[in-house]
């Protein structure tokens, strides 16, 4: 705890690391770091299990699952304490939960459906803790002052982005000393940090509740959910970056092309994920440095029109071009994924701050994740659409000759969702939310279950009356 108190001194990104900011810091680095095995996952079943590329994409997208669901485990979390916390409890589960999985993965898992399983576990267990954390990290942001904003998001995703980037390059190499059972065996480590920091999170332990009062608590939950995603404040702009998301895709060929056409190998795949680790951390720097003061409508528009610009410098890797003017294959891959990736996490920082802004107090948990399961749902819709396209235009596994043409319209349609830009604020969006309040009952009842004030009013700064923007 010396050490802690210590740090107590030092300021991050304006924010005083308090053992509390420590705890949250340490779970969003863990799901930085667990990157290391997404290369090892993908191997393990391509070459341990022998499965056809369109199963691994079917396997694989399981994984998601969880991320959809996100809103059931703010339910239970903001509605259900175990053991009298409802963030401590539920950290320690997510913890316990991740490392079984992949201590399963390293030892006994030999079928497709079994890893389908306790991949989906291990997904399960970080989107427990995201879902917790976000809470804890929504409850902070929403009394950030407006010169603040944005300042606690940046710098949750600046230490994830740190961990991905320890692990970035790692994630190859071991691949290439090891087998995938030793890198899963590894990875089982770290989900036990997050356990081991759980009591580090502020809070009261709560009395149990009944089941009836869980299900009544829940059921005013929904309630007040509804009431504020029917305000066009919030719907508009909820709407937008689920169009945003929902673009299609060119990820998944584009592995295929650079592995079976280029063939580039884990290792090399590792110093790519390394560059993108680095190319994060530059955007989020900007974002923070430069940006955060721009305004939603403005920031999220010209960053769709200049990543979609950028995005056909991919076209030059896919058609050889860049050989004619002797640029080998693996240093324009490298450059081009560190100018897209440092656009794309440009792009993405706002939809972070937006998304925390217009969070109601008492289910911050709740709206947070329903948020984010939407991005997520659109990211979903995003790889189907990407997959169907894919198929349309005949690229597969060995045949790459529409590749260009399947870049260029997934580029393309990124800028179809600037024809509703207007439906994000243009200003602090808290300001443009009516003073809406709640049916008397409503009130009534979360305030008797809960405790809590009017999730429908948060508290702000004097000057201030409101903002919003992410992805998981």
């Amino acid at each position: 705890m010396s050490v802690l108190k210590k740090l107590s001194n030092i300021e991050l990104f304006g924010q005083r690391v308090t053992p509390e900011l420590f705890a949250i810091l340490t779970v969003y680095f863990v799901q930085g770091i667990l990157n290391l095995s997404r290369l090892a996952v993908s191997f393990f079943l391509k070459d341990d299990l022998n499965l056809t590329p369109a199963k691994v994409a079917a396997l694989t997208g399981l994984a998601a699952f969880p991320w959809v669901i996100k809103p059931l485990f703010g339910f239970l979390s903001d509605g259900f304490p175990l053991f009298g916390y409802r963030r401590r409890s539920y950290l320690v589960i997510s913890g316990l939960l991740g490392c079984f999985a992949w201590f399963a993965m390293a030892t006994f898992v030999e079928t497709a459906w079994l890893a389908a399983a306790m991949i989906i576990l291990s997904s399960l267990s970080v989107a427990i803790s995201d879902v917790i954390v976000d809470s804890v990290v929504v409850e902070r942001a929403r009394q950030e002052s407006l010169d603040r904003v944005g300042s606690l998001q940046s710098l949750t995703w600046a230490v994830s982005a740190v961990g991905s980037l320890i692990t970035a390059y790692l994630s190859g190499w071991l691949l290439e000393q090891f087998s995938t059972r030793v890198v899963f065996g590894i990875t089982a480590c770290f989900p036990l940090l997050v356990s081991a920091i759980a009591l580090l999170i502020i809070e009261q332990p709560r009395p149990s509740t009944s089941i009836q009062a869980t299900t009544a608590n829940i059921g005013g939950q929904i309630k007040i959910l509804w009431h504020t995603m029917r305000q066009k404040a919030i719907l508009l702009p909820t709407a937008f970056v689920f169009l945003w998301q929902a673009t299609p895709s060119a990820d998944s060929a584009f592995f295929f092309f650079a592995t079976n056409e280029l063939e580039f190998n884990p290792e090399f795949l590792g110093r790519v994920r390394l560059v993108t680790s680095i190319a994060a951390l530059m955007g989020i720097g900007i974002y923070q440095k430069y940006l955060k003061q721009v305004s939603f409508r403005n920031i999220l528009g010209w960053s769709t029109v200049i990543s979609c610009v950028l995005g056909f410098t991919t076209l030059i890797l896919v058609t050889h071009a860049n050989r004619a003017i002797g640029i080998d294959d693996r240093w324009f891959s490298l450059g081009d994924n560190l100018v897209l990736t440092m656009t794309g996490q440009i792009a993405f920082m706002p939809v972070l701050v937006l998304s925390a802004r217009l969070c109601p107090e008492g289910v911050e948990a709740t709206m947070f994740a329903l948020l984010m399961s939407i991005w997520n749902l659109a990211g979903l819709l995003s790889h189907e659409l990407g997959g169907l396209l894919t198929a349309w235009l005949g690229v597969t596994e060995t045949n790459f000759e529409h590749m260009w043409l399947l870049v260029t319209i997934t580029n393309l349609t990124t800028l179809l969702p600037l024809i509703f830009v207007k439906w994000l604020p243009s200003g602090d969006p808290q300001a443009d939310l009516p003073q809406y309040s709640p049916p008397a009952e409503l009130y009534e009842h979360h305030n008797n279950v809960t405790g809590t004030e009017s999730p429908f009013l948060p508290t702000v700064e004097p000057n201030l009356i409101g903002s919003r923007s992410k992805n998981s």
